[in-house]
């Protein structure tokens, strides 16, 4: 990394130096970003500028399809326009931040805008683990009990569900909040990722955070892996359904109805485990900078892709919005 000035309390230390003290009681950090790339900082400003701009033009014009045609009115519309708005909340947590950094040198946080960035961060991401589990029960409803699901799958129950999503979402992090804050932080003050995360920060803590990776591990186990074992049991009952189905054309329109989920699921869970379910305080900047960039900034401009392209209904609606012909 080479030698790095840090900011604590007004005073200045040189990070290279590994022996120097604490300064004192941190005030703001500083979010150095991707170590190995700090000497091309239009090129990172300029590639996540377009990747950002995609993702919030990308998921608000299925977020706004959603609201205003009526014929995706519908649960699985329902629940697509919520992971639209959750992607576009996503994204720009860190990436504005970042856009700051890259291009006008603003690579401080303060103290309380670091933490309320960690937590509004983490309970985004548990927000649409949940949602995925949501929305992979609304495809087996939809293909396992075709005849029951428009009695069980009301307006009711999809408001509830997306509100247990959303409620579980914010209140799974508060516990690695409180703890988090009551820890003490005397510098270093450099967060070595490109926003406010809780692996990273644990390490600049001037005590042991071994109680706390703990918790953090047990709480990511617990989020990241019931949920995906609910939606791997969910898509292989699925798949169970669809081969009983006896023409070909049959199996393929009925898996097309849950396809693009699929795929979401993937590109979102896989990342999320490797990162965030760890025995230890093990940060490897450069590589864990760039799986945390899988889902936070490549999967919700990709969702918006995948919802669009393989969607027959968002691009018949999106071109008669358009008057397209």
């Amino acid at each position: 990394m080479g030698v790095y000035l840090q900011k604590v309390t007004g005073q200045y230390t040189d990070h290279g130096n590994s022996s120097s003290r604490p300064l004192g009681p941190v005030t703001e950090f500083i979010i150095f970003g991707f170590p190995s790339l700090q000497r091309y900082p239009m090129s990172l400003f300029f590639l996540f500028l377009l990747i950002y701009l995609f993702s919030v033009t990308g998921n608000g014009i299925i977020f706004t399809l959603v609201v205003l045609d009526s014929r995706l009115q519908t649960p699985m519309y329902f629940f697509v326009s919520n992971l639209s708005f959750l992607d576009l909340s996503y994204t720009s947590v860190t990436v504005p931040k970042m856009l700051a950094k890259f291009s006008m040198n603003l690579d401080t946080i303060s103290y309380a805008g670091c933490f309320i960035q960690m937590y509004v961060f983490l309970s985004l991401a548990a927000a649409e683990c949940l949602l995925l589990c949501v929305m992979a029960y609304d495809r087996y409803l939809a293909i396992c009990s075709p005849l029951h699901y428009s009695t069980v799958m009301t307006y009711r129950l999809c408001l509830l569900l997306s509100a247990a999503a959303w409620f579980g979402g914010f209140m799974t992090p508060v516990t690695l909040l409180i703890l988090a804050l009551r820890l003490p932080f005397c510098g270093p003050n450099i967060i070595l990722h490109y926003y406010c995360d809780h692996p990273p920060l644990l390490q600049l803590a001037c005590t042991d955070t071994s109680f706390n990776v703990a918790v953090g591990s047990s709480i990511g186990a617990f989020i990241l892996l019931i949920s995906f074992t609910f939606i791997v049991v969910s898509y292989v009952k699925i798949i169970l359904a669809i081969l009983k189905i006896a023409s070909h054309d049959g199996r393929k329109k009925t898996f097309s109805t849950c396809a693009s989920h699929f795929a979401v699921v993937n590109l979102f869970y896989l990342p999320l485990i490797f990162m965030y379910v760890r025995p230890k305080a093990s940060y490897a900047s450069d590589v864990d900078s760039l799986v945390a960039m899988l889902y936070t900034v490549l999967t919700p401009m990709m969702n918006p892709i995948i919802y669009s392209l393989r969607n027959k209904d968002i691009k018949q609606s999106f071109r008669k919005k358009l008057q397209f012909k």
